[in-house]
């Protein structure tokens, strides 16, 4: 799959004389609902044999016009690109909104973005979609400009889950109620963290016998309730490990999200203690997988008490996980 950064990387000769198929939208997550409308278009493109293109935002365009109000984002715009490819799309335009279309009409951003650069003639897009200057267009707007200007345009229902529509903001707030097998399922596959393996205080393998891989995330970044966890930490770059671990391999891990209150410290970060493996990860990118909650944070009296939780923790994860 190409990326391209901006409608000005886009080569004047893509998608000509075909066309492409075209779909539009953050997909913050790329969760169920995101995947049937982004497999409608690429299913789309090969019948038709065109490139099938998402166009995709870095940041969030709320983040842009209403910054107070930005939501926090489920997953890195790297991991973002990782799972549309997957999908089989065969290029990602991803637009700056500070920079490209944010100040242009629904019909500028349509004869620039449909017509124009992209030269779409399929569009997909969900039934909520909004584009054009403070958000003056919609799905059906789409659809209109479509007819009169002979692109085809295909507006997917939003997908439901009983009751709750699928989305980007209904897995945020599971997230933040610590409901992981709620957000599993609106995403697919289990929420996950991206990020660098840092230092961390230390007291885990040294003072607990608990050596933990510590991740720091940014405060854009949604994480699931302070809370312990089971799941599994793969490192995900190219360079060897120390010790017993494979890069690409999953391992099975205790995770604490938090800020230790039991020491007082400030800082919220992700802290996995991987199973039964001894292995140097600082610099490490890892991605850590949350399957299951094993209980609320809490602040403990003492450290023996702490310990005490701890091996029950360990011991609740490899039951969860087996």
């Amino acid at each position: 799959m190409d990326i391209l950064h901006g409608l000005n990387a886009v080569p004047d000769t893509f998608g000509v004389p075909d066309g492409t198929v075209l779909t539009i939208g953050v997909f913050d997550g790329v969760h169920r609902g995101h995947q049937m409308l982004i497999k409608s278009a690429v299913e789309e493109a090969k019948r038709l044999q065109v490139p099938c293109v998402v166009m995709t935002f870095e940041p969030h365009p709320v983040a842009v016009f209403r910054p107070e109000a930005a939501p926090t984002a489920l997953m890195p715009l790297e991991e973002r690109a990782r799972l549309i490819e997957e999908l089989g799309v065969d290029a990602l335009i991803v637009i700056d909104f500070r920079e490209e279309l944010a100040g242009e009409s629904a019909q500028d951003y349509f004869d620039t973005v449909v017509m124009g650069t992209l030269h779409a003639r399929h569009v997909f897009v969900g039934e909520n979609f909004t584009f054009g200057r403070d958000a003056s267009g919609t799905s059906q707007t789409m659809v209109q400009l479509g007819e009169q200007s002979g692109v085809d345009v295909t507006v997917v229902r939003l997908l439901k889950e009983g009751a709750t529509r699928i989305c980007s903001t209904a897995i945020r707030d599971e997230l933040a109620q610590g409901n992981i097998s709620v957000a599993k399922d609106y995403m697919g596959r289990p929420f996950s963290v991206v990020a660098p393996i840092e230092r961390g205080a230390g007291r885990g393998g040294r003072e607990l016998g608990y050596p933990t891989a510590n991740q720091y995330v940014a405060d854009i970044s949604a994480l699931p309730k302070d809370g312990v966890y089971a799941g599994w930490l793969t490192i995900i770059d190219d360079a060897p490990v120390g010790g017993d671990m494979i890069p690409g391999k999953r391992y099975p891990a205790a995770i604490s999200v938090g800020t230790n209150p039991t020491f007082g410290d400030k800082r919220r970060s992700v802290e996995s203690y991987v199973l039964d493996r001894d292995a140097d990860l600082y610099d490490r990118m890892a991605r850590v997988e949350f399957v299951a909650k094993v209980r609320d944070m809490m602040k403990f009296d003492s450290v023996d008490e702490l310990l005490d939780y701890m091996a029950r923790d360990v011991a609740h994860t490899r039951e969860l996980l087996s």
